[in-house]
C-alpha cells in the first residue's frame, strides 16, 4: 500500500533555538518538544544537575528515556543511566528519579500522566502533557522568551 502525495502528512523540524531549555529551579532546565494531548503523548528533554530529584510517581503509562550525558538514576534501582543509555518503563512502574552528575542531558518519551505520590503512596498532584506544557510556556513568557512553537496535535 503506498500514500498519495497529497495525503502525505509532512516532517515537522524544530531546530534546537526553536524550543529553548528553561530553568525550573536550581539551574535544572526543561523543554517541551511535543504533546499530543488526544494521544496522551508528551515528549520533554531535560538538564539536571548533581543532586535534582524529581518526586515519587507512578506512570499510567509507558516511558522511553534516552541519556546523552550525565548520570542519573532511580533511588529504587541498582543500575545507573549515563550517556548512551536508554530505558524503558512501563506503566504503572514506580521510582524517584536522582541526577547523579551535574549537566545530566535526558529525553523523555511519555503517556499518560505521573501521579506523584507523597511518603504513603497516596496521589499528591498529576503531570500530564498538557499541563506540563503550560507550566513550560509559562517559564518561557517569565523569562522573556517568545512563545516556542512546540508539536502539539
Amino acid at each position: 500500500m503506498t500514500v498519495e502525495a497529497e495525503q502525505a502528512i509532512p516532517a515537522v523540524h524544530r531546530g534546537e533555538d526553536e524550543v529553548p531549555f528553561v530553568d525550573i529551579g536550581d539551574g535544572n532546565k526543561l523543554r517541551v518538544l511535543q504533546v499530543i494531548a488526544n494521544e496522551g503523548l508528551w515528549i520533554v528533554e531535560n538538564i539536571f544537575q548533581a543532586g535534582y530529584e524529581v518526586q515519587k510517581h507512578r506512570h499510567t503509562g509507558p516511558v522511553w528515556g534516552y541519556t546523552n550525558s550525565g548520570a542519573w538514576h532511580y533511588k529504587e534501582y541498582d543500575y545507573v543511566n549515563r550517556a548512551g543509555s536508554f530505558l524503558y518503563e512501563p506503566a504503572g512502574s514506580e521510582h524517584t528519579l536522582e541526577a547523579l552528575e551535574d549537566d545530566t542531558r535526558v529525553w523523555f518519551h511519555m503517556y499518560g500522566s505521573n501521579l506523584n505520590l507523597d511518603e504513603e503512596g497516596n496521589v499528591e498532584s498529576v503531570f500530564d502533557g498538557p499541563g506540563t506544557l503550560e507550566a513550560y510556556y509559562a517559564l518561557c513568557e517569565a523569562e522573556g522568551l517568545p512563545r516556542p512553537d512546540v508539536v502539539t496535535g
